[in-house]
């Protein structure tokens, strides 16, 4: 894997950038007949079940050296599947139950979850027509990511994980961050194109396009 090295610059206090890659793929295929697209959702939901989305972005967050805080992976049927994994930048202390006996609680029918960094997640879209004979396979994966684990080391094996004709990716940062002498980071690496993060090898497969889309505020006022 060739990942870009980026440079490191010194933050002061907490780094609340959040950074996020989402990468979409898409599998088309003719399917002529009935048993041949029996064939290609049965392959689908061989290929990518549960189980072996949840080994992938597992693997992700290996490469992105994040810690998996706890998985919830579902089947569906009649074909299609999702897994979310929540993760974190390091490793997450537990707090005693007791910390929060004399806090506010949830009304009884509400369940609060308490998030660490950041989540990885997966939903699959097999889908055919009943008349022309296409089948398509589309997979959204989204990996969010705060601090200063980078979801762009993963996108290397994401694209080796899927076999795909067409995908798209976007990469956007949010929030800020402050360096040693106090100065606001909007974002803490230098990227002029995702491309950078995708080996030459793998480029000469596909042709790539770059859409950069630039930030505008805008200012919104209700009316007097």
């Amino acid at each position: 894997m060739k990942i870009t090295s980026v440079q490191h610059i010194e933050l002061h206090g907490f780094n609340n950038l959040t950074k996020s890659l989402s990468f979409n793929m898409y599998d088309i295929c003719y399917t002529k007949t009935k048993e041949e697209r029996e064939a290609y959702l049965d392959y689908i939901d061989e290929q990518y079940n549960a189980d072996r989305l949840t080994k992938i972005l597992t693997h992700v967050s290996d490469i992105i050296g994040a810690h998996v805080l706890n998985v919830a992976k579902q089947d569906y049927v009649p074909q299609g599947a999702s897994v979310t994994i929540l993760v974190s930048e390091g490793p997450v202390v537990e707090v005693p139950d007791e910390v929060y006996d004399e806090s506010p609680g949830p009304l009884p029918d509400n369940v609060v979850l308490q998030l660490d960094k950041s989540h990885i997640t997966v939903h699959t879209y097999p889908e055919f027509h009943p008349d022309e004979g296409i089948s398509t396979f589309r997979a959204d994966i989204d990996v969010s990511t705060c601090g200063e684990i980078s979801p762009l080391k993963a996108l290397n094996y994401l694209i080796h994980s899927f076999e795909t004709d067409v995908m798209t990716i976007d990469y956007k940062v949010r929030g800020f961050t402050r360096d040693k002498d106090g100065n606001k980071l909007f974002i803490d690496h230098d990227i002029s194109s995702i491309q950078n993060y995708i080996p030459e090898n793998v480029k000469d497969q596909f042709d790539m396009v770059d859409i950069n889309v630039y930030q505008k505020i805008f200012s919104i006022q209700s009316a007097s």
